[in-house]
């Protein structure tokens, strides 16, 4: 292989590694990890949007994963842990697609 394969490969592979948690690192709910995304919803900074994939392997762990990832984003740009969800993990009915399950929230200013 050429030296110049090499570094991309090397590149590409730190680039994978950066983004993995040390499974010794994660946070577990319900003895489960569950992945968490959270996004802005219509480019509103205090609205957002928590994914959270494979809810099936436990309901209970997966709401407090997702609302594990609400709080923390809260945290992060506004500095409290107040939520006002509009579908939250509290809710009797849960919305579920593709296999994740979805919440939605604001972060009070």
């Amino acid at each position: 292989m050429k030296k110049s394969t090499l570094v991309i490969l090397a590149l590409i592979t730190a680039g994978l590694m950066a983004g993995c948690t040390k499974k010794s690192d994660r946070i577990l709910f319900d003895g489960k990890y569950f992945r968490t995304k959270v996004s802005k919803v219509d480019k509103q900074r205090d609205v957002f949007l928590v994914t959270v994939s494979e809810p099936g392997k436990s309901i209970d762990g997966a709401r407090e994963a997702g609302r594990h990832a609400g709080v923390s984003y809260c945290v992060k740009n506004y500095g409290n842990s107040d939520i006002d969800w509009s579908i939250g993990p509290d809710m009797e009915q849960l919305r579920i697609s593709d296999n994740k399950l979805i919440f939605q929230g604001t972060c009070p200013q």
